[in-house]
């Protein structure tokens, strides 16, 4: 027997249509019959990698008494959080205010008209740790759903009000100073682990979003502690057991505070932003390790990632069209990390004695393990000192290295593999479509360029509809289409605008821009706040107890943070003041959260460095193809450049110069390709060979 999730497109949710539980999906249908029956909600928000949903799920919804008394007392809901994030910040942020914390799954009670009343997290089966068991808390909130009808409607109040208030944005622009991002880099300096890398202890996340801001640092002052910062994070990650050593890209978090043991779960938007901090470490540092995470990274999503759908226009050399799955599970065979972990005896049945020492010594493959008898690959010396201490010599010690890492990944793949979540979501899809727009052009990867548009031509074909975006799209079973649901967030919006201008300066394809401009007007049309910033839903979104607004941000910027940064982008590429005024008086609004919590303000810091520096303006005319522009275009790109944007076009492209507007009225000098360099659209004299560019721009 299957309940109504069985109808849905979402992976997590049809993990749950087996359930004896009488799922509903998050809708009228539900909402209603609740009022009818003057029945409670219990809402269940979780996702389809989250270890600790699948946790409950076994415990509890697949057991029939369970089930018996949640069907009989509540109207039951299951939300995907990556689908509904409306739901889960309105309903995260009462469970919070409930219990002092929140997380996954989490387990809301709602009067029928969605009001919260009683919340927590994981429930298990049985009381232990002081958590009641689940059965407990249903029953003596079905008992007291109908002895204490108005304390719950009085405490009910009481948290609708508290969730429904919006933060009011009051902008103060003599706030916006470099002091601002002085004192935040001295707050997030003072919580670095110097033996580890990160920021904090167990569990340590990667906060990607840090290691941009303390880059931005570096470059704007040149502090080399900034710097080292930064260099120490990424090297450990790197080597450690949070990256899979073998297959490429980043499990989500380590449960230690040395990088060892991750959870073992794989997300796409770690892995994009992962991937663009790492590239911008290349550009400053040059270091080779760095390229290679990039490469790696980007090259797992490519394999593991990425659906590839036959296209409705070949447009741009796309003969298919790609959206990039979300997440990948922790668990294969019910077991959490099983699938990464190695034995001694494992390796060398692979690798043969000899090759199997060496590779065993070098990853820290041991018979006792690092995690539950078994050894998570990990990295604790360079590969000099290493070879040193086999007493092997150093190339010979790399290629074992190289051909072990090879021949364990193909025997990995026999195994079977942590389930997959295959939904694609517009928000995650830009955050990747940025890193591989960016790493295309930093690394000169043509296939990233590729990856970039295909992605691009795919998210613009099936998550728009009259020219607005939608959520999710999820491909149906035994067919070549798929369907595309829910309306598009804030996040939605500002995160594949932002990939659109960064595909744009990849390719310098106009209709990249003229996208992402449009998207950054839906948003000026469909979410602002009248006390500043931008609600998370747009005007027309379906009325829920409140209308949330995230300023902060947490695994991914809030999508307040990134309209902030797309805003004044295209305000240098435009000149236009409706862009820029608007993210200077979200900043200013910003300045004080960035000052006492730099951790979780960080990419509201980067859009005020990018604010504060003023970011150079750079109009490249001249033939693309040609090796005078390809000159300029290296300098440009070549280095890390944080405070810029760059429009080309050819001399008598009429189309490009009337769409990007710092192009226009830009005529070429003396028949070669010409840079017009401009602050705040006050520009310095055209230059025509990239030494004289160089100098101006650095």
């Amino acid at each position: 027997m299957t309940n109504r999730l069985s109808n849905e497109t979402s992976p997590y949710l049809l993990q749950h249509a087996d359930n004896p539980v009488d799922w509903y999906p998050w809708g009228e249908e539900a909402l209603t019959k609740a009022r009818t029956e003057d029945k409670p909600i219990f809402l269940s928000i979780g996702y389809s990698a989250c270890h600790w949903c699948h946790v409950m799920a076994h415990e509890s919804f697949e057991d029939p008494d369970i089930a018996a008394i949640m069907n009989e007392h509540f109207v039951n809901i299951k939300v995907d959080r990556e689908e509904r994030p409306d739901l889960d910040s309105i309903y995260m942020e009462a469970v919070v205010a409930m219990t002092g914390q929140g997380g996954w799954p989490m387990s809301v009670f709602l009067t029928p008209d969605g009001t919260p009343f009683y919340g927590g997290t994981y429930f298990p089966p049985t009381s232990r740790y002081g958590i009641p068991a689940f059965q407990q808390v249903l029953l003596g909130i079905a008992e007291a759903y109908q002895t204490q009808r108005e304390k719950i409607k009085e405490g009910g109040e009481q948290l609708k009000t508290r969730v429904s208030q919006s933060l009011a944005l009051r902008a103060d622009p003599a706030a916006l100073t470099p002091d601002t991002l002085d004192r935040a880099y001295h707050g997030l300096a003072s919580r670095f682990d110097a033996t580890h890398g990160g920021f904090g202890g167990a569990p340590k996340f990667p906060q990607p979003m840090n290691l941009e801001f303390l880059l931005l640092y570096h470059h704007r002052t040149g502090d080399k502690k900034a710097l080292d910062m930064v260099d120490l994070t990424l090297t450990q990650m790197a080597s450690g057991g949070i990256y899979d050593q073998l297959g490429g890209g980043f499990h989500r978090y380590s449960t230690d505070a040395r990088w060892l043991v991750p959870h073992f779960e794989k997300m796409l938007y770690d892995n994009a932003l992962l991937a663009r901090v790492y590239t911008h470490a290349w550009q400053v540092t040059g270091r080779p390790l760095y390229r290679r995470i990039v490469e790696e990274t980007l090259d797992y999503v490519l394999r593991e990632m990425t659906a590839d759908y036959p296209a409705s226009a070949h447009k741009d050399g796309c003969e298919e069209t790609s959206g990039f799955f979300s997440a990948q599970d922790a668990d294969s065979e019910g077991e959490e990390g099983k699938f990464f972990v190695w034995t001694p005896e494992e390796v060398t049945s692979v690798l043969g004695d000899e090759a199997g020492e060496v590779f065993c010594h070098y990853f820290d493959v041991t018979p006792g393990g690092n995690f539950e008898g078994k050894s998570i690959l990990n990295v604790k010396m360079d590969v000099g000192t290493a070879a040193e201490v086999a007493r092997i010599d150093g190339e010979r010690f790399q290629a074992i290295i190289e051909q072990g890492r090879q021949n364990l990944y193909q025997e990995r793949e026999r195994r079977v593999k942590p389930g997959r979540d295959e939904k694609v979501l517009t928000a995650w899809n830009g955050l990747m479509l940025a890193a591989f727009a960016e790493a295309s052009q930093a690394l000169g990867r043509e296939d990233y360029r590729q990856a970039a548009e295909c992605n691009a031509e795919f998210v613009l074909a099936e998550l728009r509809r009259d020219g607005r975006l939608l959520r999710s799209w999820k491909s149906e079973t035994g067919h070549d289409g798929g369907q595309a649901r829910f309306n598009a967030y804030l996040e939605d919006y500002a995160f594949y605008a932002d990939g659109l201008l960064a595909l744009y300066q990849a390719t310098f394809a106009p209709r990249w821009f003229a996208e992402a401009r449009a998207l950054v007007d839906h948003i000026l049309t469909h979410f602002p706040d009248p006390n500043g910033g931008f609600y998370d839903t747009s005007h027309d979104h379906e009325q829920l107890i409140t209308r949330p607004k995230s300023l902060q941000d947490n695994a991914i910027p809030s999508g307040n943070a990134m309209a902030a940064d797309v805003l004044l982008r295209m305000a240098a590429y435009t000149g236009d003041e409706s862009y820029r005024q608007p993210a200077e008086e979200m900043l200013a609004g910003m300045t004080s959260m960035m000052q006492q919590y730099p951790g979780g303000f960080s990419q509201w810091l980067s859009v005020l460095a990018f604010h504060l520096a003023p970011p150079r303006e750079i109009a490249l005319i001249g033939d693309p193809t040609a090796e005078e522009t390809r000159a300029m275009l290296d300098v440009t790109s070549g280095a890390y450049r944080p405070y810029q944007v760059v429009a080309l076009a050819a001399p008598d492209d009429q189309v490009a110069t009337s769409i990007v507007p710092i192009l226009a009225d830009r005529p070429q000098v003396n028949k070669h390709t010409t840079a017009y360099v401009c602050q705040r659209f006050i520009c310095q004299t055209p230059v025509t060979d990239p030494a004289s560019l160089e100098r101006q721009i650095t």
